[in-house]
């Protein structure tokens, strides 16, 4: 039933699944539970409600058949329902892969850890590679550049261009006053400059660096870290890459199913992958030990409060 549950997401599917077994429950079990005396004769408390569970049943009764048989007639609804359910959803997924319209994500494999070679950068390394593992899916590639610091450029100029719209906006319903602002900490100390000005010259100067930072990763060979975002002919080929190994080393040309590109975070590309290794480690031991020393202190005053109840 919690499996049921579980895939019922509307509320027509869960109607599917609860309606016979009402109906089924309420017209056999009910009657079934409810005919006996069980409860009556005995000494025991009891209400109603009582009177239509099992409890109201003897032992050895041949009544209890008919729970059986209704426990392999619910159960085997169930498995109907879900196998038709699950049906309907592959049809659906299917018919979406079908009618939606090509992504590059969908034929894009990102490998990571590339091994380091002596006679080919890893641009060579990862085409030579796939041509001969993958010849009649390979398509072409792109290396993944370390642009941590071009991305804090980027980010910095986007800051600049914010705070320009912000003054020049200002400055629009006020023609009056020109806005200004000092150059130093926090604005509260240093010379007093025109703010328009000030950041129109500080997006100038971010452009430059931007633009010298950008040539600098391209033509550097100690940029380009060992990754690389592989693309296929077909989506079989893609899927076929992503999920198997690559190499006899399990630690070397991890494949997995590249994300849509808005989901990236690009930053994270530049992590080493042992590096990575060990930050998911010092993740886990560290969730360890806050569920355990959580769950010890909360069990304790719980047993505490069951031994002052009783």
């Amino acid at each position: 039933m919690g499996l049921a549950l579980g895939v019922c997401v509307s509320s027509n599917e869960c109607l599917k699944y609860f309606v016979p077994i009402a109906f089924l429950a309420f017209t056999i079990l009910v009657p079934v539970n409810w005919t006996n005396t069980t409860l009556e004769r005995s000494n025991l408390t009891y209400s109603d409600l009582d009177k239509l569970s099992i409890s109201n049943i003897p032992s050895g009764s041949h009544r209890f058949w008919t729970h059986l048989v209704m426990a392999y007639a619910f159960t085997f609804w169930t498995c109907y329902v879900l196998k038709k359910e699950y049906e309907i959803v592959a049809k659906m997924r299917l018919h979406f892969l079908a009618s939606e319209k090509r992504r590059p994500d969908q034929f894009t494999v990102l490998v990571r850890n590339v091994p380091p070679d002596a006679d080919e950068s890893v641009s060579e390394l990862v085409e030579h590679f796939f041509l001969v593992n993958h010849p009649n899916d390979y398509l072409t590639y792109q290396v993944v550049y370390n642009a941590n610091q071009l991305s804090n450029l980027v980010n910095e100029k986007k800051k600049m261009k914010n705070w320009l719209d912000y003054y020049q906006i200002k400055y629009s319903r006020n023609k009056s006053r020109k806005p200004s602002l000092k150059t130093g900490f926090l604005g509260l100390l240093g010379t007093r400059v025109d703010a328009v000005d000030h950041y129109t010259s500080e997006i100038e100067r971010l452009s430059r660096k931007i633009s010298l930072e950008r040539d600098d990763i391209v033509n550097n060979p100690k940029s380009i870290m060992p990754a690389a975002f592989v693309s296929f002919k077909t989506r079989w080929g893609a899927a076929v890459c992503a999920q198997t190994q690559q190499s006899r080393n399990p630690t070397m040309w991890l494949t997995e199913w590249a994300p849509e590109p808005r989901d990236i975070y690009w930053d994270n590309l530049a992590i080493p992958f042992v590096s990575l290794t060990l930050r998911r480690l010092v993740i886990a031991v560290a969730f360890f030990f806050l569920t355990f020393f959580f769950m010890v202190p909360i069990a304790f005053v719980q047993s505490l409060a069951n031994i002052e109840g009783n």
